[in-house]
């Protein structure tokens, strides 16, 4: 029998900029989904930043969430199941706010609760920029909204080529190209949030940006670019790869291979703009398969465009040019080890040889040191994991102008451990959105560690909602500085280590990464 959380009945009607739209009300919050905050990126705006969004008349149904980015149907974890709708047409986001009225009928129109404004957290999924998408059942957000008394907003934005290969190359002055849509994209949904959050009950002067993984990348480059300056006002980073982010010289070569992968070399412009999404996809697919050559780099990452992004994030941070709101940061423990397992698409350096030619192309002086860090050690276990996103976050960590708590995710399972992963990639989701008690959690503690999980997940939703409302954690957390490098480990017991990990620190300090 279901709760009465559970039962879905009509939500309120809130006046947007776009128009109208009726939500639901289910499992104690009112949610409103595929609500667009840009014109559809189709036809004439392929390839385009985008636009304002199109009016509708009457009141726009809220039930439904909007189609998916154009993606491989990788299952509904992150991304997009075998029957999950998906379309370029793709520009929405979704609004969850908690509530304990209304749960018999509609609200009047234009309000939400007699609250006081809540804390708004934004949401931008990870999958590698390839992969992802807001309505996936890990992000519904409810029991985050509910128990933390936010205002929850996931976001939907382009993907693969459509959204990060930079084409504007091939632009014309009749038929621009843009750099960096996906990108655009968030800062589009972040200006709707300024304009329409009220009317949800959430306070615009208190948005707090989070994402993992490409997420986290999201946030991390988005606190470096001036056009988003002002539109949030605090930031946590799970598991960014900071360093993924490229030169337009590195990122036109891919562009140049993805056109001759989609075989329109004689006419570039044409082949990207009449191109079939599974075309783009099977294009994309040769370009990740053929950069064997450059190993440690994903295609499909943002690009410093001279334009939207004048610099990488990681110059900026250490410049002191990135925007210095408060910011949570940090890795899991055993970061890499998800990405051995079959079927795993990120380029990491999963050999010996892959990590000799990755410090070939970037600072072979620091080849030696580094890898005597790893001694004993599989490459594939632990090298890549801390090339791609541990010590890349720990150079904004130190660098960071804003107040930082740094933190590093360790609880495992038996399960975990049994299949050699441990606290790896994404592990800490669970925790983030109370999914202790989802099917997979249960599969992962099904030989232990569920409670240890379901007390963590507390603990963590407590320190990321309150950090949202009040700029600082709720729990005991000093904050990190390039002394004493204070940092939090989230374990059965957490604790407060100085420095962890220095050896390899040390190992890796000076390494700058690809251009």
């Amino acid at each position: 029998m279901r709760s009465r959380q559970q039962i879905t009945v009509p939500g309120p009607e809130v006046k947007t900029t776009g128009g109208v739209v009726r939500g639901i009300t289910t499992h104690g919050v009112h949610t409103w989904r595929g609500i667009p905050y840009a014109a559809p990126p189709v036809e004439e705006l392929r390839l385009r930043a985008p636009q304002p969004v199109v009016p509708w008349e009457g009141v726009r149904d809220g039930s439904r969430f909007g189609p998916v980015p154009v993606q491989e149907r990788i299952g509904e974890f992150i991304g997009a199941g075998k029957d999950t709708p998906m379309g370029e047409d793709c520009l929405t986001l979704n609004v969850t706010a908690p509530t304990t009225a209304h749960l018999d009928g509609p609200a009047p129109q234009g309000s939400v609760s007699g609250d006081a404004p809540r804390p708004v957290m934004v949401w931008f999924y990870g999958g590698a920029f390839v992969v992802g998408a807001s309505s996936a059942p890990t992000y519904r957000g409810y029991d985050f909204a509910r128990r933390g008394d936010v205002v929850y907003v996931s976001v939907n934005y382009r993907l693969g080529a459509l959204g990060y290969l930079d084409f504007s190359a091939y632009g014309t002055p009749e038929r621009p190209i843009e750099a960096n849509l996906g990108l655009r994209d968030q800062i589009a949904a972040l200006e709707w949030v300024r304009d329409n959050i009220a009317a949800f009950g959430g306070d615009p002067e208190q948005v707090t940006i989070f994402g993992e993984s490409a997420g986290a990348i999201s946030v991390t480059t988005l606190m470096a670019t001036p056009a988003a300056r002002g539109l949030f006002h605090r930031a946590i980073a799970e598991s960014s790869a900071p360093g993924m982010v490229f030169g337009q010289r590195r990122a036109r070569e891919w562009a140049a291979r993805f056109v001759t992968a989609l075989g329109a070399d004689d006419d570039p412009l044409a082949g990207l703009l009449d191109a079939t999404p599974r075309q783009l996809l099977g294009a994309a697919q040769v370009l990740r398969n053929d950069l064997g050559d450059q190993p440690g780099t994903i295609p499909t990452a943002p690009v410093v465009d001279g334009d939207l992004l004048p610099e990488s994030p990681l110059d900026a941070f250490e410049a002191g040019r990135a925007a210095d709101v408060p910011l949570i940061i940090g890795t899991n423990d055993t970061e890499g080890r998800l990405f051995e397992l079959p079927r795993m698409r990120l380029d990491m350096l999963v050999s010996e040889e892959r990590a000799h030619r990755m410090f070939a192309l970037t600072q072979p002086e620091l080849r030696d040191q580094v890898l005597a860090a790893y001694e004993g050690r599989p490459f594939r276990k632990d090298l890549g994991g801390d090339y791609m996103f541990w010590y890349p976050s720990v150079r904004i960590m130190q660098s960071h102008r804003g107040p930082v708590w740094a933190y590093r995710y360790d609880l495992t399972t038996p399960v975990l451990n049994l299949i050699g992963v441990r606290a790896t990639h994404g592990m800490e989701l669970y925790a983030v959105f109370g999914l202790a008690d989802s099917g997979t959690a249960k599969w992962l503690t099904a030989l232990g560690g569920r409670r240890a999980l379901r007390a963590l997940q507390r603990r963590v939703q407590d320190d990321w909602t309150r950090f949202a409302r009040d700029g600082a954690p709720a729990s005991h957390w000093p904050t990190y500085d390039a002394t004493t490098r204070l940092t939090k480990i989230l374990d059965r017991t957490d604790r407060i280590e100085s420095d962890p990990r220095r050896e390899r620190r040390l190992a890796w300090e000076g390494f700058r990464g690809y251009d």
